[in-house]
């Protein structure tokens, strides 16, 4: 007998942030998940490109947080504050991953997103080692998109999500064609 799902009202948004990191092209960075990665949310491995996200700690400043992620997860530092959303930016969990995905705690997340200028090498970017290895891998593998492409990339409940992403920073990429 599998346990009864809970009410999706009755649950809350997990308060996260989302990163994405403009190259000089005016691309951004995506990461592949890894796959078998033991992760909270085990929906994400469906498709699994994504820019760097996660959790804002208890008490902690959004972009602290996002800085904070985007170190934990490809190892990045040299960046430069480009804009904020400026909204927050929610999606919810399908169905199938209520009470189980993010720890069966949330319903979705609220996410707070970023977006920054790359400002250093790309032989800094370390998915595999991230911290010098001490932080556990997300990504096995990255590579620069075009923005407008990255809803395409992310699992279907996602997308609403990176459309408001791309709406938000749309006018980011054409400050790089211009310098």
């Amino acid at each position: 007998m599998t346990a009864p799902r809970p009410d999706r009202q009755s649950l809350p948004y997990r308060d996260c942030v989302g990163v994405t990191i403009f190259n000089q092209q005016g691309n951004v960075f995506i990461g592949r998940r890894i796959a078998d990665h033991d992760s909270e949310d085990k929906t994400e491995v469906e498709a699994p490109w994504q820019m760097p996200q996660g959790g804002i700690d208890k008490g902690e400043d959004p972009l602290r947080a996002a800085l904070r992620e985007l170190h934990e997860e490809t190892n990045i530092t040299s960046v430069s504050l480009l804009a904020e959303a400026p909204e927050w930016i929610h999606y919810d969990l399908p169905d199938e991953a209520l009470g189980i995905a993010l720890k069966g705690k949330y319903r979705g997340q609220r996410q707070r997103w970023f977006a920054f200028a790359f400002t250093g090498k790309e032989t800094e970017i370390d998915v595999h080692n991230p911290g010098a290895g001490k932080f556990t891998a997300e990504f096995d593998a990255w590579r620069w998109e075009r923005l407008s492409r990255t809803p395409a990339l992310i699992v279907p409940f996602k997308k609403d999500a990176y459309d408001q992403v791309v709406a938000a920073f749309a006018d980011i990429p054409q400050r790089f064609t211009h310098i």
